[in-house]
């Protein structure tokens, strides 16, 4: 079979959860925490069964709180949370190290806020050399537009702009993959 270098496999992903913390989720539209959230724990409940390391990142969390109930619950146990006050994940203690033992190179963003940690975030992996991808509908900003125009920035940057149900997909790899059923449901 023939691959492109820019298609996401499971073996070589890491899946990042930035900041989904409650009391900033309660400050975007509501329509779109609820599909960022949504389609996050899909990515989770994927995450886990293929095996694919989850990291968790918390901005300020004695003041913005813990993540996300709906996310914590989904969350394998042995998922870590970092916690931070830098924007970008890779300013949290620990983070970078644990990230490059995991010997992956494709590393997949969901959270909030995309202008602001998702996009320092994800400007930082690429200056390490990794492959990051946004799921554009697995993050949200308080306004649309300027979620709009990370994804914009971090694109020509060199991120990839992708959706949920792609990234599962492009994990699957083929429809005879032992957990094709399972994890296709996930997008009905």
């Amino acid at each position: 079979m023939i691959d492109h270098a820019n298609l996401i496999t499971a073996e070589n992903s890491v899946l990042l959860i930035v900041d989904m913390q409650a009391k900033l989720t309660a400050t975007m539209p509501q329509a779109d925490a609820d599909l960022m959230i949504a389609n996050t724990g899909k990515l989770i409940e994927a995450a886990n069964t293929l095996a694919i390391p989850i990291f968790v990142t918390e901005q300020y969390p004695k003041g913005l709180g813990a993540t996300e109930t709906a996310v914590l619950n989904k969350l394998p146990v042995h998922s870590k949370t970092y916690p931070k006050t830098g924007f970008s994940c890779c300013e949290a203690e620990g983070f970078t190290q644990a990230l490059e033992q995991t010997e992956r190179r494709k590393i997949i963003l969901a959270g909030q806020e995309a202008h602001i940690c998702v996009l320092q975030t994800a400007l930082a992996l690429l200056a390490l050399d990794y492959q990051t991808y946004i799921v554009e509908d697995a993050v949200c900003s308080r306004n649309p537009q300027h979620k709009n125009n990370a994804l914009q920035r971090m694109q020509q940057q060199g991120a990839t702009v992708a959706n949920y149900e792609s990234v599962l997909f492009e994990w699957l790899k083929d429809a005879q993959h032992p957990d094709f059923k399972s994890l296709s449901a996930l997008v009905r």
